[in-house]
């Protein structure tokens, strides 16, 4: 369980504090007055049917979306502030996409070199010795001169995942990591995110993998029509959730036995 890991001493602050967060495109609201606070070295899980809003949040949180008001504190800094250098702050955002977003005319070590290099200005030595350490901890050693157009979707998910480690982030994003892949390759990619959250990586992942939001999370959000409609610990929301949408989304799963839940 995240909450177990290493005995953690989690910051009194919030690392990400949305506060009145609203995001339309065109005349659809897509996001309606959220608040959502995420503490240092947490695993927070977003749930919910697709069009609910799950992927614009995160897209708000780095700001690849730009809200139409509300804020988003990173470490007590507003990103939409004036005197703020986002692109300064968005390294310390990592940020896993459904479709990996990797830059397909270069091998392993130079997708997790590229980055480091010209936006941290390490030297090329420093900036593969992190590649090899981070593609070590995904599994990926013997690949880490391939072509990246060889590799299986979990491979190139986990490449992704050392990419954005490379950076040094202090909070992980991950938008539907294992949406795009195969089932069968599914868990080589949550077991390299189960590592993170043993490590005390802060994180917060958009997810239809109910086993992982029950068992790896520190605190579920369950979204609905743009707004957080219910959130609280993994078994509160498994077991007993309050809000009538939240039971019903989740009915298969409370009908479930633990031991199968996400397995279906």
């Amino acid at each position: 369980m995240a909450n177990e890991k290493d005995g953690t001493a989690q910051a009194s602050e919030p690392v990400i504090q949305v506060e009145g967060l609203r995001k339309s495109f065109g005349a659809h609201l897509v996001l309606k007055d959220i608040n959502l606070s995420v503490m240092q070295g947490e695993v927070v899980t977003i749930i919910g049917a697709s069009g609910s809003g799950k992927s614009t949040l995160l897209r708000c949180i780095n700001l690849l979306e730009t809200p139409d008001s509300g804020h988003v504190w990173f470490h007590g800094q507003d990103l939409a502030g004036e005197h703020v250098n986002v692109n300064s702050l968005r390294e310390k955002i990592g940020m896993v996409f459904q479709g990996f977003n990797l830059f397909n005319n270069k091998n392993v070590m130079d997708n997790c070199t590229l980055a480091p290099v010209t936006l941290k200005k390490c030297s090329k030595e420093e900036a593969e010795e992190r590649a090899r350490k981070n593609i070590a901890a995904v599994g990926l050693s013997d690949f880490i001169n391939a072509d990246v157009n060889t590799l299986s979707g979990g491979q190139k998910q986990r490449v992704a995942i050392a990419r954005a480690l490379c950076m040094e982030p202090e909070i992980m994003l991950f938008d539907e990591p294992t949406s795009a892949l195969d089932p069968e390759i599914v868990g080589e990619v949550l077991n390299v995110m189960r590592d993170l959250a043993a490590g005390g990586m802060t994180m917060v992942v958009v997810t239809h993998e109910m086993e992982f939001a029950k068992n790896v999370s520190d605190k579920v959000v369950f979204m609905d029509q743009g707004v957080i409609a219910e959130e609280g610990k993994p078994a509160q929301i498994f077991s007993n959730p309050k809000q009538a949408r939240t039971r019903e989304f989740l009915a298969r799963y409370l009908d479930d036995d633990p031991s199968e839940v996400g397995t279906k």
